[in-house]
């Protein structure tokens, strides 16, 4: 079973927000009276249940199209690696309730859905986990000059999080070693 969820983090302004600035950085004074809106970016993860082994890409929306594009992704990956996914637990957002597209990926998978009771984040702990490992770790472990390159830098954070990092959960090994038992 894996444990899918999207986590939103607000973009990066050219040249660096308020982490790299500070709270005290004001806008222009000819510009004081604009909302800049630069909008979001949406992480969209997968973590194993057994192996802890996690999938991550940032996408620009949480969308249908997008949701099951991803999932579609996310179960050719774990596939590569030796898991076989038979069940994918989600909250009950819309895409994943009623997605035409989630659903076909499902189907194609033979992948069973299961949702958390509402209101309660926890059952789907695993992906809530990861996503506050995510901001820790790579999100906000350091002050990004660009939302770039803070989006090129998860695939390392990725690798380091599947093949290095210790977890609490697998004896203080990382999720790859649990591949080969």
């Amino acid at each position: 079973m894996i444990h899918v969820d999207v986590k939103k983090l607000g973009r990066i302004p050219a040249g660096g927000g308020w982490r790299l600035h500070g709270r005290e950085a004001k806008p222009s004074v000819a510009n004081r009276h604009k909302k800049t809106k630069i909008g979001y970016d949406h992480v969209h993860s997968a973590v194993d249940d057994r192996t802890r082994l996690a999938y991550s890409e940032v996408l620009d929306d949480e969308k249908d199209t997008t949701c099951a594009a991803f999932l579609h992704r996310a179960l050719a990956w774990f596939a590569s690696q030796g898991v076989r996914v038979r069940r994918v637990l989600t909250d009950n957002a819309m895409v994943y309730r009623h997605g035409t597209d989630w659903g076909w990926v499902c189907a194609a998978w033979q992948v069973k859905r299961r949702f958390t009771k509402s209101g309660c984040p926890w059952t789907n702990g695993k992906a809530e986990r990861f996503n506050r490992t995510l901001l820790n770790e790579w999100a906000y472990a350091r002050a990004w000059t660009t939302n770039t390159a803070r989006r090129r830098a998860l695939d390392n954070f990725i690798r380091h999080y599947n093949t290095r990092r210790g977890h609490s959960a697998l004896g203080g090994h990382p999720p790859a070693s649990r591949l080969a038992a």
